[in-house]
């Protein structure tokens, strides 16, 4: 499906858009493209205030006519940080009309985040969990009183879903580092977790529109993780993503895609551009359950 942002982005007039991981890759082209049509406010969320300030800067000045951007500080590993992003959105925003969850981590060394949870789970999953439940009273309350407005929450999970276990979640292992398992399959786990919560976010907020996505192979700093616990693959890791990934402007299209076009269902997964997809795992209905119910349990006192 073709999808042109220029053309294909309404006029935002009025919104309020938050995008995690803002500052680099997927996140700033996305947040690059939005800024062109009109929002009153896009959110660029990210762990370090200079970078994040730095790609602010770079926006502006490649486009003196963009939105206004405002640096929020999250570290998705952090439930501290998490819950303090909130509450400054929350209170400084009356509200919000798109929430992208695109920040991410991917093939880190082994480890924990700050509250025990394998570090790739524990932030594409848990703490994006965690964000979107405490912004939902402010999505839905947005939804309630601009019913002219489709409000949004899109999801960037990843085709490496495929590398996650067909026999569910190892719920008992996901505090701790996973240790048994490699870290691609680790991070397939996490990438499953997006489209599942997704999935079971969209039953339960019939306001607002789920949407979990593939963006396709795309050069961007992810591999770093990768690099960092195997530096003898950093030149071949180059050599692919120049052989076969894509640009960051036609990754970030599908997440465009699902955040704007009419078509995108709620509760589905796409691949690019648009594209329904579905699988074993994709379509495992008991496991998605059993995830919102395990989230739910390890967020409450939380939210």
């Amino acid at each position: 499906m073709k999808f042109t942002p220029d053309q294909d982005i309404p006029d935002l007039s009025g919104r309020v858009v938050l995008v995690t991981g803002g500052n680099v890759g997927l996140g700033r082209e996305t947040v690059r493209q939005i800024a062109k049509h009109n929002p009153a406010l896009i959110y660029l969320a990210a762990r370090t205030k200079s970078k994040a300030e730095a790609t602010i800067a770079e926006l502006k000045a490649e486009n003196p006519n963009a939105a206004p951007i405002s640096f929020l500080d999250l570290d998705l590993s952090s439930f501290e940080s998490i819950k303090k992003a909130a509450a400054t959105l929350n209170s400084s925003t009356e509200r919000l009309d798109l929430l992208i969850n695109n920040a991410g981590v991917m093939a880190t060394p082994a480890g924990t985040t700050a509250e025990g949870y394998e570090h790739q789970f524990g932030t594409n999953h848990v703490g994006h969990a965690l964000l979107t439940k405490l912004l939902l009273p402010k999505l839905n309350e947005t939804a309630g009183k601009h019913p002219e407005v489709d409000v949004r929450i899109v999801n960037v999970s990843s085709g490496a879903h495929r590398l996650a276990p067909f026999d569910g979640y190892p719920f008992a292992a996901l505090k701790g580092d996973l240790g048994d398992y490699s870290t691609f399959t680790r991070y397939g786990i996490s990438k499953l977790a997006n489209i599942h919560f997704t999935q079971e976010l969209a039953k339960r907020n019939p306001e607002v529109k789920c949407v979990s996505i593939h963006p396709g192979a795309v050069n961007t700093n992810l591999s770093s993780g990768v690099t960092s616990t195997r530096p003898w693959l950093a030149v071949p890791a180059k050599v692919v993503s120049w052989l076969f990934a894509g640009t960051v402007e036609k990754g970030a299209l599908n997440q465009l895609w699902a955040a704007f076009a009419p078509q995108a269902k709620s509760g589905e997964y796409y691949f690019p551009v648009g594209v329904e997809t579905h699988d074993a795992r994709v379509d495992n209905h008991k496991a998605a359950e059993d995830l919102w119910k395990w989230t739910e349990e390890q967020l409450e006192g939380h939210t």
